[in-house]
């Protein structure tokens, strides 16, 4: 069966202002000096396109730190790529903003990690929140989609409708609340970050409220943590079948944990094409169909729907990135992230956070 790709997911540095608790970014981060050149961004820009790629969405890191980052947008408009920016608004001139919004940008994306500064700061590793504010008015000055991104976690879930409100207040156009992915360093910090079930079901119970009263004013969207789901997500929409990301360094993956799975090589773009990569290679087929699939997946009613929930997941509690995700009800697994959930609630002293290294943005 042939996969077309929808969306390129441009990862294009690791260099980040931020050092969040949370980041999903790999522990291990590529270094300024390993970075793609603009023109094989170009190149890559070009092949999807070619591909039926419909959607370009830039991050890192934070993408604002390249310099060419304007060049890929107007390049990407050139193609008549939808073009999303994630970013943590620092460093975010309006000066830059404008030349982007010029060059084509159509979306941006907003983190905020709490609603008041203290929290805010603390949890992003840095003096950050009062930044983001005054670049969430810059950005209503362009005609741009905006969302805001909030991760919620057991520490700042009890001012959830408080982050909500700042959102409101903001003025986005969307607000993309989910819980914290258990990836990088947010699964070295799991033992603060798990919610409680009650925290999790007054979340939802807010969300759903607050999605009723702002209907007509702001869109809300939310999906329900891994951890007390009863089935797994579709992650990615399945691994390689709707989209297709590039590390900073060139590598092709299927998503942004890829490369935790330890016996899987993943090409690079600076020595095949894009389509040739994502048609051929073998990182790409592993887990794409059903074939790969072992009980009780291969024979679930599920299986085309969630194909089996997140392969990084599976390997990261379970060992064998091809088991069942257990975070599925279903799975054998299952008892170790309840057990997960245990440790981290019946931990009797907060441990401190795991900060990735405070490096320059040069580095």
């Amino acid at each position: 069966m042939k996969f077309t790709p929808l969306a390129l997911i441009a990862e294009l540095t690791h260099r980040c202002p931020l050092h969040c608790v949370y980041c999903s970014n790999p522990i291990q981060l590529q270094k300024m000096k390993d970075e793609i050149d603009t023109a094989t961004w170009m190149r890559v820009i070009d092949e999807a396109a070619q591909m039926g790629i419909v959607q370009l969405h830039l991050t890192g890191g934070e993408p604002t730190l390249r310099d060419d980052l304007v060049a890929l947008i107007a390049h990407g408009r050139k193609h008549k790529l939808y073009s999303n920016l994630i970013t943590s608004g620092v460093g975010l001139t309006e000066a830059r903003l404008r030349e982007m919004a010029e060059a084509g940008l159509d979306h941006i994306q907003l983190s905020l990690q709490d609603s008041q500064e203290n929290y805010a700061n603390e949890y992003a590793g840095t003096k950050a929140h009062a930044i983001k504010l005054k670049t969430a008015q810059t950005i209503k000055k362009f005609s741009l989609a905006f969302t805001i991104n909030i991760v919620i976690h057991r520490q700042n879930i009890s001012r959830l409708n408080e982050m909500i409100s700042l959102g409101e207040t903001l003025g986005a156009d969307r607000m993309e609340i989910a819980h914290v992915q258990y990836y990088g360093w947010a699964f070295k910090n799991r033992n603060r970050l798990i919610p409680t079930s009650e925290q999790v079901k007054s979340s939802m119970d807010q969300i759903y409220a607050a999605k009723e009263r702002l209907k007509d004013k702001l869109r809300i969207d939310f999906a329900i943590p891994d951890y007390f789901a009863k089935y797994p997500k579709p992650c990615m929409g399945g691994w390689g079948q709707k989209s297709v990301l590039i590390d900073p360094n060139g590598r092709v993956l299927p998503c942004h944990s890829a490369m935790v799975i330890p016996d899987m090589q993943f090409e690079n773009i600076k020595e095949k094409s894009l389509s040739e990569i994502w048609n051929l290679s073998e990182a790409f087929e592993r887990f794409r169909g059903e074939a790969w699939m072992q009980e009780p997946c291969s024979s679930c009613d599920r299986r085309s729907k969630d194909f089996g929930g997140c392969r990084c997941q599976a390997f990261l509690i379970t060992g064998d990135a091809a088991a069942t995700d257990p975070v599925c009800s279903l799975s054998p697994s299952k008892h170790k992230i309840t057990s997960e959930i245990q440790s981290a609630h019946n931990q009797t002293q907060e441990k401190s956070w795991a900060y990735r290294k405070i490096d320059s943005p040069n580095s």
